[in-house]
């Protein structure tokens, strides 16, 4: 195994590092299909239609500048799984679909950001629908774990914003040990 890799001996899809030469269009459609998530499981009727509304070409450019920016500073703050040749229900892929190459990602802050939370934030954690129930989120959070444990923080704590609403979401974050720790207040912004 790798430090870019895990591998259970089972054929798991790899974890490892995003590569922005050949991960980009991927964790771009995986993006959308994180916020389109949050829009229609979670909040309300007009949730979806502003999530919709942001998802825009401009909006994707920027999120992977983002994306750039932190793994400039931390190559495995942001961890993808590679799809399986064979998809989750064991019925064999398709390559020319559009389905990504890509599995799931996670994305941590760099540690440059700690003084934000005084913690190591796990800003997303997403997993293709077909991946899920798989032990795949385990080999991400694992990654997530191992890369927070590294950083330089101000208090030892990971943090993550999860809505009350994502039952699956929560339990998974239960099963891994993570407890309520304060709630998130938001207000709308009047600027056009």
């Amino acid at each position: 195994m790798t430090e870019d890799s895990t591998d259970d001996g089972a054929g798991s899809p790899r974890v490892r590092p995003y590569d922005p030469d050949r991960d980009a269009d991927d964790l771009r459609a995986l993006k959308r299909a994180f916020e389109m998530g949050l829009a229609t499981d979670t909040g309300g009727e007009d949730k979806p239609a502003k999530y919709e509304a942001k998802l825009t070409d401009e909006y994707a450019e920027r999120y992977l500048d983002w994306v750039l920016w932190c793994t400039k500073h931390e190559r495995r703050c942001v961890t993808v799984v590679e799809a399986d040749a064979e998809t989750a229900d064991g019925e064999p892929g398709d390559a020319a679909t559009d389905d990504p190459a890509l599995a799931g990602y996670a994305f941590v802050l760099p540690q440059q950001l700690s003084m934000i939370w005084d913690a190591a934030v796990l800003n997303e954690l997403y997993l293709r629908p077909e991946y899920r129930g798989t032990g795949v989120a385990d080999d991400l959070m694992a990654a997530v774990v191992a890369l927070a444990e590294d950083q330089d923080l101000p208090m030892d704590r990971l943090v993550l914003d999860v809505d009350q609403e994502n039952d699956r979401a929560q339990a998974f974050y239960d099963r891994h040990g993570f407890e309520q720790w304060a709630e998130m207040v938001a207000r709308e912004l009047d600027g056009e």
